[in-house]
């Protein structure tokens, strides 16, 4: 049994590193292929062309999509989300500061939405057993045994 539940957790973990590493790839393939110059919309229209180029180098923006991706990615597991281009903050930041309001709404959501499919479900296999001219005296060892068969 224990060798049992190691494997299925062992597939939940690659199977949730993999979907973080497509979702990463994902962001990253869409943002760069939002039109425009990410140096020039920070510099505006009136940037020379010298401040362009420096900024683009700065920012890694003169590597190629496959280099930018594999130092991004690189960073990302080490955990350097890095800086907002909007108010030069640490990405970490920002996200940890918004951390626990998005916990306590998780937590909140939890607390409403598995009571109310518990009850949701149970009144409809109520409502199925009283359609199909079944007690449900009869349908509870069923509901049992479904439930036996799950584990």
């Amino acid at each position: 049994m224990n060798r049992t539940i190691g494997r299925l957790l062992l597939s939940r973990l690659v199977t949730s590193l993999l979907t973080l590493w497509f979702v990463a790839t994902a962001v990253f393939v869409i943002t760069n292929l939002l039109p425009g110059d990410v140096a020039q919309s920070l510099l505006g229209q009136s940037a020379t062309p010298e401040a362009v180029a420096g900024l683009r180098q700065a920012l890694g923006l003169d590597l190629s999509p496959l280099q930018r991706y594999l130092v991004w990615l690189g960073k990302l597991v080490t955990g350097d989300a890095g800086q907002s281009l909007v108010n030069g903050q640490s990405v970490a930041a920002l996200i940890g500061s918004r951390l626990g309001n998005s916990l306590i709404l998780a937590g909140v959501t939890a607390l409403v939405a598995v009571p109310l499919a518990l009850v949701l479900g149970i009144t409809g296999v109520a409502i199925a057993a009283v359609a199909a001219g079944v007690y449900l005296v009869d349908v509870r060892p069923k509901i049992l045994e479904i439930q036996g068969k799950s584990r």
